[in-house]
């Protein structure tokens, strides 16, 4: 679970930031636990304890501001997501000793957090669910891998099917296919079995010689050509997941 921490001494400023951020979470499909802090204090006490993998700070609050905050984060956790929001645009350079992902200046609307939001996700570093973030047309998209059953190549666009039925389709990108699905292919679960199609071999169903069908009965081509390929990658596949013998057809 990804847990994610907002302090605003402002209690308007905090109910905002996070009812935007619970929005975000919930329309996709994100296991996040957010925890709202009104004061720095308040939020470094709770770090003695239990860890956060993303926050979103103002700048500008008692005792401790968001600046010294950040550098205190940082301390501790370099691996952790920094997300300034203040109505303060000139702490910008200041803010980057902390090496914040982003600076948003209020008042913020939802397009400006869920960005920044979908970019800090993307880079949490949660070996368990690697996420890949897809630019759409409208917004940025993180998408847990483990929930692709499959990518598709049209029109110079990713479409992604999802194991909850949803299809997720990106802007169009110049890169080759193979490219833009470089960091699916370097997890052992993906398989490109097409010019035009990359599988999650954990949402295969069926094997044939000329296709693969995948969960919910989609049915995705073999190249000829990277037959051989393909059989053999999918075997050591299926033998190193089940620690047996298995019989290509």
């Amino acid at each position: 679970m990804v847990r994610i921490a907002i302090c605003d001494d402002m209690s308007h400023e905090l109910r905002h930031l996070v009812a935007l951020t619970e929005q975000y979470v919930s329309r996709n499909g994100v296991d996040a636990e957010v925890i709202g802090f009104n004061h720095p204090d308040a939020l470094l006490t709770a770090m003695e304890a239990e860890r956060f993998h993303v926050y979103v700070l103002d700048i500008v609050m008692p005792m401790v501001s968001g600046l010294e905050l950040g550098k205190a984060i940082r301390r501790i956790d370099r691996e952790a997501q920094i997300i300034y929001a203040s109505t303060e645009p000139q702490f910008a350079l200041q803010a980057y000793a902390a090496h914040p992902l982003s600076y948003l200046v209020k008042p913020i609307g939802a397009p400006q957090l869920f960005d920044a939001l979908a970019l800090a996700l993307a880079r949490v570093a949660t070996a368990e669910e690697p996420c890949f973030a897809v630019k759409t047309l409208d917004s940025l998209r993180v998408v847990n891998m483990a929930h692709i059953i499959c990518c598709e190549y049209s029109n110079h666009a990713a479409i992604f099917n999802m194991a909850s039925g949803e299809t997720v389709r990106s802007r169009t990108f110049r890169e080759n296919f193979s490219e833009y699905c470089a960091p699916l292919l370097r997890e052992r679960h993906f398989l490109q079995c097409h010019a035009s199609f990359v599988v999650n071999m954990r949402r295969i169903e069926r094997f044939a010689k000329g296709d693969f069908t995948l969960h919910g009965g989609k049915t995705i081509p073999i190249a000829p050509k990277r037959y051989a390929v393909v059989r053999d990658t999918y075997m050591n596949y299926l033998m190193a997941r089940t620690g047996g013998q298995v019989n290509a057809r």
